[in-house]
């Protein structure tokens, strides 16, 4: 792959409250460091609702000399308000794009779900469920098709109106996006029990198609049987309206996580992926609490490559999580092909 990339999180924005309650620039240096240094990635989308943050934390991964994907995130947002949050995006984008750095600019990431207005129902739970009625998905699939194409053919010359580099959007498969506006094709691409057997074909039919094509988001959670989940892992959480517990009891398995990271990079390097990126460092609001009852060890559910702790870790002092298993797999491959690369 040309880029590889991890998604670092600055803050997802719901009902005014952010996933990330504190956000320390020292700290965010610090990560980033490490995400170039120890991961030896090429590569950061910077993800969140909070447009200095997002820019911040830009800013310090361009002076890494990492490419930066700028990705505004918006939750339960209306059309008028993403397109705000998308040109002010913009032109901080384009403000550390004319300092010389690499930033491609995200216009948003699976719209259709995460917002209302493209899917029947007010809440990301009733629009999954909308998909899961018997019947539905074919007649849903054209709808939100035409709406997600006629809301980003608006937005995306608004955007290119403030910045000048890259554009591209974070699409679910399902959204069936019309990719001529753009420069890249984007899609979160989760492997579950139920596409695993046309995963593979699927994705080497995308870069097929001519354009470069970038994986967005990829992953699976840390309890035993997620990866054949794929993107429904954090369904096993209780929110109450930001995470409070499991669900229930689930075995730890940081091995197969790993292995999921480790088996679709390869792929992803096999059919000509342009650039991935990790769904993702961490969670903040989702920590590790292995003492006590084991509905609250949030972590389980959580995606991130470290866990987070209530307290200061070990291998990096002063930072509050620790490295699972999936942090040496995702580095080892990282680091295998810029030695390739440099061989």
């Amino acid at each position: 792959m040309r880029a590889n990339g991890i998604t670092y999180d600055t803050g997802f924005i719901r009902d005014g409250l952010s996933s990330r309650p504190h956000f320390d620039p020292e700290i965010v240096g610090q990560e980033l460091r490490i995400i170039r240094d120890d991961l030896h990635c090429t590569a950061v989308r910077i993800v969140g609702g909070d447009p200095d943050r997002l820019e911040l934390a830009a800013t310090y991964a361009a002076d890494l000399g990492l490419e930066v994907w700028f990705s505004p995130y918006p939750l339960e947002q209306t059309t008028a308000q993403m397109i705000e949050l998308f040109l002010d995006c913009a032109e901080r984008a384009e403000r550390i794009r004319r300092r010389g750095a690499e930033v491609v600019f995200v216009t948003g990431a699976e719209l259709s779900l995460m917002n209302s207005g493209f899917l029947p129902g007010e809440s990301l739970d009733e629009r999954v469920a909308a998909l899961t009625v018997p019947g539905a998905l074919p007649e849903l699939v054209g709808e939100v098709g035409a709406r997600v194409n006629t809301f980003l053919g608006a937005a995306v010359p608004l955007v290119r109106a403030h910045f000048g580099g890259r554009i591209t959007y974070a699409a679910v498969p399902l959204e069936r996006v019309d990719w001529t506006p753009f420069d890249i094709v984007s899609l979160d691409l989760y492997r579950s029990a139920e596409v695993a057997g046309q995963f593979a074909d699927g994705v080497r039919d995308l870069v097929a198609q001519g354009k470069p094509v970038a994986v967005t988001e990829f992953g699976a959670a840390s309890f035993r049987g997620a990866g054949d989940l794929g993107a429904r892992g954090l369904e096993i959480v209780e929110y109450g309206p930001g995470p409070i517990r499991l669900r229930g009891a689930y075995l730890r398995d940081e091995a197969g996580q790993a292995a999921y990271l480790r088996e679709l990079l390869e792929l992803f390097d096999d059919s000509g992926i342009d650039s991935a990126f990790v769904f993702l460092f961490a969670l903040y609001d989702m920590p590790h609490r292995p003492d006590g009852d084991p509905r609250d060890d949030l972590d389980l559910a959580s995606y991130g490559i470290v866990k987070v702790l209530d307290r200061a870790g070990h291998t990096h002092p002063g930072l509050e999580w620790e490295p699972k298993l999936a942090f040496a797999a995702v580095a080892d491959h990282y680091g295998s092909t810029a030695r390739a690369d440099v061989e």
